[in-house]
């Protein structure tokens, strides 16, 4: 699978696994549209990227319509009926792994359902059968184990291996399965052909919905039957910045957008005037900081929010910001806490539809709990919660956690609409920012802007460090300034580096044409028609 692909008139997409840019380009040739390309590559991802995402997880939606218009689907799960600070008596804070840290109402699917009534109202006419088909073949024939499922399997296996489910699903003889390997998720193949019969809306309402509460009454989970009945996703206004270059759009609380959206606010007004070089680097390092420690203070469930957040990116106060970035030294960085695995997938065709989307089931392979009946892996995004009485993130039965997760979509002034975005927990708004300025701000061809070498401050993928990590790739003189300046800077050993995350990109040009890229790190690519 190619890791770039352009100049399509129909239409493109991008995912990290080419099995899910596959089931993306099958629909597209099909005659479908890019909201129906994405729920196609959202059910295959699911199936054999399981580590990263799953129909137990949660995700979030950019659109931009072809009028002009840009709404966000918000698909997040709240906590279940029962998942009370008094529930975890027993803890100090919310087990990451197991039944108990499958608190939270599966959102994705819910998703799923309002990017098809979007995709109909443009025209969609591909029956769900048809969407859902590659999935359904995945996960019934097997898929090959990725070199990152391997290895994350083979990692977390200690932490993993009690939870219920989990052994019988993704070991083989009781050891984790080495690349290549065929795994089957038979289970999860009814569960996707019964949703392709009934409707997705049996996920939630339906035999399915049943059997998924009934497995999580019996493994101990605090989600109940009604949590389920009562989900539905809903439609948003996106929160937006304006650059020189244009107005870049991500998702509202309870994601961190607002961060991913700061640090470009941030960096822009610094004035920098070439790539890769330390004003570059250094200046996106600082933003990065000022931005998630105000994430850190203020995202929370929208309906608990202190104030709109819109305020901290009207340019006023992206002035007042900026002034407090040194640039020539390093300030000071504290512990981070946000980590998770993810995917990003992008999609576009030439109607003027463009598609942004992010799904996750938080840590690696999630809670870890597969339920016996659906085969589905359950998230453990409530992990995030507080149980501590005056938090900003309490848990509470219906409130939503905090998001790592957060699609990217740009409409710039030249005339290009671009979907971008990454998975790696507090690694998302870096990466978004290292991407979009390479590309967007200086120039250099996407394929580029997504394969040269990245850093990540803080954690990220369960890492407890906090240090300035870098590709060893690299350049010795830029770590040298870096370092000079105060920043506490690790060069990992790979050239390549999971760590940073497995990015994307897809744009719509002004005559049409779409180009598609993503990142070497990862085992997709992109393909169009």
């Amino acid at each position: 699978m190619d890791l770039y692909s352009g100049g399509h008139r129909r239409g493109v997409v991008c995912a990290p696994h080419f099995g899910a840019v596959e089931a993306g380009h099958a629909t597209l040739s099909a005659g479908g549209n890019a909201l129906e390309a994405m729920v196609a590559m959202a059910a295959s991802i699911a199936v054999v990227y399981p580590h990263m995402n799953h129909l137990g997880g949660d995700g979030f939606w950019l659109v931009r319509e072809p009028s002009g218009r840009a709404y966000a689907i918000m698909a997040a799960g709240g906590a279940g009926a029962r998942a009370r600070p008094e529930f975890y008596r027993d803890y100090e804070t919310i087990p990451p792994r197991g039944p108990l840290a499958a608190l939270t109402v599966p959102g994705a699917v819910g998703g799923w359902m309002l990017a098809l009534e979007a995709a109909t109202a443009r025209g969609g006419r591909l029956p769900l059968d048809i969407l859902l088909a590659e999935a359904i073949a995945q996960a019934r024939n097997g898929y090959k184990v990725s070199r990152s499922q391997a290895r994350l399997t083979k990692e977390k296996l200690p932490e993993l291996l009690r939870a219920p489910g989990f052994a019988r699903t993704f070991l083989i003889d009781a050891k984790p399965a080495a690349a290549g390997t065929k795994l089957r998720q038979s289970e999860l193949a009814e569960t996707l052909a019964q949703l392709a019969h009934a409707g997705l809306d049996d996920f939630y309402r339906g035999d399915i919905g049943r059997e998924i509460a009934a497995d999580l009454v019996a493994i101990g989970s605090p989600i109940t039957r009604e949590d389920l009945q009562s989900y539905e996703a809903t439609l948003a206004e996106p929160l937006q910045v304006e650059l020189p270059s244009g107005t870049v759009y991500n998702t509202d609380a309870p994601t961190q957008g607002v961060a991913s959206l700061m640090i470009l606010g941030l960096f822009a007004r610094l004035g920098v005037t070439e790539a890769e070089g330390f004003d570059h680097v250094h200046g996106l390092i600082e933003a990065t900081k000022r931005a998630l420690r105000l994430r850190d203070r203020v995202v929370t469930d929208p309906r608990h929010l202190a104030h709109a957040l819109t305020r901290v990116l009207e340019p006023r106060f992206l002035a007042g910001e900026v002034m407090k970035i040194d640039r020539r030294k390093a300030a000071r960085w504290p512990l981070g806490t946000g980590e998770g695995d993810t995917v990003w997938m992008g999609a576009a065709d030439s109607s003027g539809l463009v598609v942004s989307y992010i799904q996750s089931l938080y840590w690696e392979f999630g809670s870890g709990c597969v339920l016996p009946r659906t085969g589905l892996v359950m998230q453990n995004r409530g992990a995030s919660f507080s149980l501590t009485y005056g938090a900003l993130n309490l848990l509470a039965p219906g409130r939503l956690p905090f998001h790592t997760l957060n699609p990217a979509l740009a409409v710039l002034n030249d005339g290009r609409i671009m979907a971008y975005g990454t998975m790696g927990g507090d690694g998302q708004p870096q990466t978004q920012g290292a991407v979009f300025t390479r590309h967007v701000m200086f120039g250099e061809p996407l394929s580029e802007a997504l394969d040269r070498p990245r850093w990540v401050l803080g954690r990220t993928w369960g890492s407890p460090l906090t240090r300035l990590r870098v590709e060893q790739r690299i350049d010795g003189h830029l770590v040298d300034a870096l370092e000079a300046a105060g920043h506490d800077v690790e060069i990992l050993p790979e050239d390549y580096s999971d760590i940073l995350g497995h990015a994307g990109a897809v744009i719509l040009h002004p005559d049409g044409t779409c180009e598609g890229a993503h990142d070497p790190r990862a085992d997709g690519g992109a393909a169009g028609v």
